[in-house]
């Protein structure tokens, strides 16, 4: 598909303004996962943050490990709600 040449001239070519706001854009949207872990499954985030950095390669993976990052706290809180109107 590509020949690693090319990556490596598009490396070249692009300038520092580029890679200084390119790199950190990218990672943040890498861990998006594991940035919502922070907030709604903090029980299970190490887990996250490591399945994340393999999961990251694979749309279906990352798309999955988000599902997983929100079901955390989110549903403990409902179920506990719902036991407490019974």
């Amino acid at each position: 598909m590509f020949d690693s040449t090319e990556w490596l001239h598009v490396y070249q070519q692009s300038s520092a303004g580029f890679l200084l706001w390119f790199v950190p854009l990218f990672l943040v949207i890498y861990f998006v996962p594991s940035l919502i872990a922070l907030f709604f499954n903090r029980k299970h985030l190490g887990k996250i943050v490591l399945a994340n950095i393999p999961a990251g390669l694979s749309v279906i993976a990352w798309c999955a490990l988000i599902g997983v990052a929100f079901s955390g706290n989110l549903l403990n809180k409902t179920v506990l709600n719902k036991n407490k109107t019974e």
